[in-house]
């Protein structure tokens, strides 16, 4: 087992809100694997924060007649509570370009990029870039929209550096019928100077580092990586012609006005926001090496489908190049989460979307509803394999039939049970049959196979297998009937009621990692505290032991509400 575990979430835009696409992807997973470390006793930084330079924030803030840094700053903030809101505890949530992080990104991404130049592997070379005659600028990949030119795509909508309906790297010149985001005219081709960071020299390594990931990583994150390599890497320019940015750090009259390509900065963000959270912890900013350097660190990034190609490729591509920081152990990429209500056709998110056009919206979801329920629900449906989707329908069903009817239902009976016939004190156990014995053993292996499944980043079988145990502890409790015993066997009734309350217990540490304020209102029930929730199979509680007050666990939501 390594010493420690650093890990990251994908940086979102800093230009609008987060919805349930996001959440599904880089997010939620992270957050649950994460509650789980710790719960066994691991040593864990969480890392995230906002992406605030690039064409994406540019173009928002000319779009909103603001400037860059009140845009990205406004929604920081925003997903910061949201983050918050959903129960997903990072470490740091820093910003690339916000006030106590802004200095030491730019100072950390310069130096990367210097090591990279200085080992040999930019190449400058005048080039050609689409240019947008109306505004008298060259458009960064970002800024240019056409048609996937792939032979095997052809589809619309694909930007200068990435196809968003295929995945594959764009080169923007070859585009189909390429527009200028800012203005929606024609482009035209002229030259620049730009460094280009040369993938190519990197082909061999990738592939030899990628297929000690054989069995280890999901062999959709693999095969696309090791696709990609198959039809060769390009050069990949990593300045911009734009203002908002990292300006490139080299003593050369051609970086004037230039900036890093945000997709070089992004991942240093990682490094940078653990260089600041070491500072906000009153230690030094070098202390970030112990988990970006030092062999014993796991490094773990969680991302969305989008993303895969950058963190596959281009990003352990620098990493090689610069020679100072680890390499990632896993790239744990989720695919995309559609939407889809009324029985209509699926959908993909989007951004542009208004509340009324759909309810997906994190910051509109926790004005009314639990972040349990959506935690739950995006982890059953969870894009681990294949792409899925929001059904609102779908999520009130399994809100009702499974966290109300069988997860609920069983916390709630006997506690209920005890506070009514045995003064809310937990009764001797000592008659236990072996019906009893054989639930407690089904719990501890429950812990087991769920401890499992998510160190194997199979969080949805990690959560069936928590409802499996949920709906045994039910049946068990038929069995036993515990309203009959009580009629004629006091003792057998005890016993099946402090089993109960154990199997309860056991279900608040399963639930820690996903639904994390369920499983605190199950400690408070059961009169303990946080250290209650470490991943171990719970000591029987002791006879006499003061529970806490009952309540209902979940609660039913209706269609109409959502």
């Amino acid at each position: 087992m390594p010493t420690r575990y650093l890990v990251t979430s994908g940086l979102p835009y800093s230009n609008g809100r987060l919805h349930v696409g996001h959440i599904a992807g880089a997010y939620l997973p992270a957050d649950t694997y994460v509650r789980y470390l710790r719960a066994a006793g691991r040593d864990v930084r969480f890392i995230c924060g906002s992406d605030d330079n690039g064409v994406a924030i540019e173009i928002s803030a000319r779009q909103q007649n603001k400037t860059p840094q009140e845009v990205s700053t406004h929604f920081n903030q925003r997903q910061k509570a949201d983050f918050a809101g959903l129960r997903i505890d990072f470490d740091v949530y820093g910003g690339t370009h916000q006030p106590g992080y802004w200095d030491i990104h730019r100072a950390l991404s310069q130096d990367f990029f210097k090591r990279i130049y200085e080992r040999g592997f930019f190449t400058k070379r005048r080039t050609r870039q689409l240019f947008d005659p109306q505004i008298n600028r060259f458009l960064p990949d970002r800024y240019v929209e056409g048609t996937c030119y792939h032979p095997d795509c052809r589809k619309p909508g694909a930007h200068g550096d990435q196809c968003s309906s295929c995945g594959r790297l764009i080169d923007a010149l070859l585009l189909i019928e390429p527009k200028s985001v800012i203005t929606g005219g024609p482009t035209e081709v002229r030259e620049t100077t730009h460094w280009y960071l040369r993938l190519n020299d990197f082909e061999q390594p990738l592939r030899d580092w990628l297929n000690t990931k054989q069995g280890i990583w999901r062999p959709s994150v693999l095969n696309f990586a090791l696709g990609q390599i198959k039809q060769g890497l390009p050069e990949r320019s990593m300045t911009r012609d734009i203002e908002w940015g990292i300006p490139v750090p080299l003593d050369d009259p051609d970086a004037a006005g230039k900036v890093l390509f945000v997709w070089f900065d992004a991942p240093i963000g990682y490094v940078s926001f653990t260089a600041a959270l070491c500072e906000q912890r009153g230690e030094r900013r070098e202390d970030y090496q112990k988990w970006w350097c030092d062999p014993d660190t796991s490094i773990v990034h969680f991302i969305g489908e989008d993303n895969t190609v950058f963190h596959t490729l281009i990003w352990p591509a620098m990493l090689m190049a610069e020679q100072q920081h680890k390499l990632p152990a896993h790239v744990v990429a989720n695919n995309y989460l559609n939407f889809k209500i009324g029985g209509g056709e699926e959908e993909k998110i989007s951004k542009s979307r208004t509340p009324q056009e759909s309810p997906v919206w994190i910051e509109e979801y926790l004005k009314r509803y639990d972040p349990d329920a959506l935690r739950y629900y995006l982890t059953a449906i969870a894009p681990e394999a294949a792409r899925t989707f929001f059904d609102p329908a779908h999520f009130i069903q399994r809100n009702n039939s499974e966290l109300c009817d069988v997860f609920g239902n069983f916390v709630n009976r006997p506690l209920t049970f005890v506070a009514r016939y045995f003064d809310n004190k937990v009764p001797d156990a000592s008659a236990a049959t072996d019906v009893d014995r054989a639930l407690v053993a089904r719990g501890a292996a429950a812990l087991e196979k769920v401890g499992a499944c998510i160190e194997g980043f199979r969080f949805k079988a990690g959560l069936e297998e928590l409802m499996s145990f949920a709906s045994a502890c039910n049946e068990y409790f038929q069995i036993r009937a515990p309203w009959s015993s009580r009629k004629t066997n006091m003792a057998d009734c005890a016993a099946s009621i402090g089993t109960s309350v154990h199997a309860v217990h056991h279900l608040a540490i399963l639930a820690a990692p996903f639904m994390p304020g369920a499983a605190e209102r199950i400690v408070a029930m059961l009169g303990l505290d946080a250290p209650a929730l470490r991943w171990q199979p719970p000591a029987p509680p002791a006879t006499g032991r003061a529970l806490g007050q009952a309540q209902i666990l979940f609660t039913k939501l209706e269609g109409e509400e959502l």
